[in-house]
């Protein structure tokens, strides 16, 4: 029997994280982290693809959604409270999808729980080498300025002119991110990238890894992302589509994550 169900986990720091569940709940278990500025809605057009055959878990992070807060935005921050969150709903095994920042997340989730059986990232460079990133977006994370111009997106003109178009949700998401958030992906992710790029840390993991890229992604290089993902051992997938592929190409990357967590 299929059941949706939301609410909110606690975690041990009293945080109540988001959570959301889809599909029946003695299937194969699929989570699903967003990147940054999104939430669990981001994955809205790939969960009912999943749902029949898989148990699909998606929470807002920290920062973000329904979950909110200011504080424990760094990807290990993040995966610490989720795996709490995760026991307490008895999740047990999952299939771990990462997009964009939430690669980091899943990353991290595997590093610190045995939870993780496989993981999957998608639209991210294993750092900010190959990144080619909007003009003016470092100023989201200068103090002030970022606040101000965070301020300006959810007034209500510019919500009142998204509101028709298929940028509304990722508006809306944006609107609730927290502020802080620009400083700990934008600064503090580019530094730690560099010690710590995904790449290597797929490799020491050395669980089955999947990662699935977009051709036309115009915020990082998938070329060299895929050369670098398949000399740590990550099975690459390339798609026609940008940086989310689970939205342009939804029926695509079901498949791809469907087969990917049945070989397991």
């Amino acid at each position: 029997m299929t059941r949706r169900v939301t609410g909110t986990v606690v975690d041990v720091d009293g945080i109540a994280l988001h959570l959301c569940e889809d599909g029946p709940a003695d299937a194969p278990a699929v989570l699903l982290v967003h990147g940054f500025s999104g939430s669990l809605h981001s994955w809205d057009r790939l969960t009912p693809l999943l749902s029949g055959r898989h148990r699909v878990l998606r929470a807002d992070l920290r920062g973000h959604g329904c979950t909110g807060g200011h504080t424990g935005l760094d990807a290990r921050s993040q995966a610490t409270t989720l795996a709490a969150a995760l026991k307490l709903a008895g999740a047990g095994r999952v299939t771990a999808v990462g997009h964009s920042f939430g690669a980091d997340v899943v990353l991290e989730l595997a590093a610190l729980s045995a939870i993780v059986d496989r993981i999957v990232l998608i639209g991210q460079a294993p750092d900010y080498s190959l990144a080619t990133f909007p003009p003016g977006n470092g100023l989201l994370a200068v103090p002030f300025v970022g606040r101000l111009l965070h301020r300006l997106a959810g007034a209500a003109p510019v919500e009142l002119a998204l509101r028709p178009t298929r940028l509304r949700q990722a508006h809306a998401d944006f609107c609730v991110t927290s502020p802080a958030m620009a400083q700990a992906v934008l600064i503090e992710r580019r530094r730690l990238l560099t010690t710590r790029p995904l790449d290597a840390q797929v490799a020491a993991l050395g669980l089955p890894t999947l990662a699935i890229l977009g051709r036309r992604d115009r915020l990082y290089d998938q070329a060299s992302a895929a050369v670098r993902y398949r000399a740590a051992g990550a099975r690459v997938e390339v798609l026609d589509a940008g940086h989310t592929p689970f939205t342009d190409r939804p029926d695509e990357v079901a498949a791809l994550v469907e087969h990917f967590a049945r070989e397991g």
